[in-house]
This record gives structure tokens, sequence and C-alpha cells, in this order.
């Protein structure tokens, strides 16, 4: 059976930080807040998630700044329905993933994504990227009754897309991918142009992938 190759999708197949972190600041110019978080300095805590980028900001506000009771479970849902509506704006592929997809596939490998990102936006995202056709399977955060780095997702993903888990490997971009490869017992590559840079190495990865063009020669070593 051929090997399959399971993603991660925000921080390993794309840069979603700009577009997570204005539907952030969305939320907080609702509340007149202004734009509490910056793209940039704020790009890692925005692939911990909604509710991380709510309570970075929510930390910044003064202390004469007073928010209802419930505001954090409000303000995600409002976060969520203003990245659906601009979920593409500012995020972009990282170079090579379209060539590299093409070339695993050519190799006869099998794709797909496993992601803590909901699912009807990961299909949203990947299809709006122009890639979703490449992969066989996509499992996201709320698919099953449990998320990464609970290995079941990962087992999910790869039979959806017709592989089996002892023939696979994941790439990630966090501890939370080196975590969830660990406890499905599979290889864990984490990307180094990723949210954290070549730091990401202090998490001790089975391999760093530097390019994306590297990554179909990985495959092969790890896969046959």
């Amino acid at each position: 059976m051929a090997g399959t190759v399971v993603f991660d999708l925000d921080g390993t197949l794309a840069d979603t930080s700009g577009d997570l972190i204005a539907a952030a600041n969305g939320c907080f110019r609702a509340r007149g807040l202004g734009d509490l978080l910056d793209p940039v300095a704020d790009a890692l805590t925005a692939f911990h998630g909604g509710r991380a980028m709510l309570r970075l900001g929510y930390g910044r506000i003064g202390p004469d700044v007073l928010l209802p009771p419930g505001a954090e479970d409000k303000d995600y849902q409002r976060l969520l329905d203003h990245y659906a509506d601009h979920i593409a704006v500012h995020t972009r592929l990282y170079p090579g993933v379209t060539e590299a997809l093409q070339q695993l596939q050519d190799d006869g490998f099998l794709l797909t994504v496993c992601t803590n990102k909901p699912e009807g936006l990961a299909e949203m995202l990947l299809r709006e990227l122009g890639i979703r056709g490449m992969f066989g399977g996509l499992i996201g955060a709320d698919t099953l009754p449990v998320r990464k780095p609970d290995p079941r997702p990962y087992r999910a993903a790869v039979e959806a897309a017709g592989g089996e888990v002892a023939q696979s490997f994941l790439l990630g971009d966090t501890d939370t991918d080196r975590k969830t490869a660990r406890a499905a017992g599979v290889r864990i590559a984490l990307v180094s142009f990723g949210p954290e840079g070549q730091g990401i190495s202090r998490l001790d990865p089975d391999a760093m992938l530097d390019r994306f063009a590297d990554l179909p020669e990985l495959a092969r070593r790890w896969l046959g």
C-alpha cells in the first residue's frame, strides 16, 4: 500500500496569521478597543487558536475597561464569523507547496490533512487556495469529539485517504503536532519556515524541513 503524508494546515501549508489576527482585531474593534494585536509581532499567537488571540488582546486593555460576562465566548463566535468572511485575504501558501504536493502524488503517495482548525473553515481555506483536490482526506478540530494531540484524528485522516498509519508520517509546525505523532507512533517532520522558524528544532523532531522542495525526497526515504 502507498505511504501517506499527513499535513497540518496553519503554519505548515500556509501562513494564515495575517487573516487570523485581522479576525481577532475585528472583535476588538467591535468593542471600541481598536486593533490590539500586531500581525507581525503576534503571528505566533495566531497559530495557538482564536481564544489565545482574544486573551492576548484582553490582556492589553486598560484596567478601566471592563468586559461583560461571557465576552470571550461571544467574541470567539464573532471571530469565527469574521474569519470565514475574510479567510484568504492575506493568507498565502508557503513557497513550493503546490509543486511538492504534485510531486508526491506523481510518486504515488497519498496526501491528507489533520488540523485543529474547524473542519468547515479548513475546507473553505483549502478550496480558496486551490489545493483541496490534492488531499484524499481532511480531519478538523470538530470532525471527531477529540482533537490533536489525541492520535484519533491523525488515524482518521490517514484512513480517509485510504492509507495505513504504520506507513505514514506527519508534517507540522508546533509541539501539538510533535505530540500527535508520538501518540500515533509515527515520525514527525517540523517546518523551519513556520511561525517559530528554526527555533522549533528545540522539540527534537525526526527531521526538519527547510523548504517544500525537499519533502518528496523525505517521503521516499521514510516511506519507500
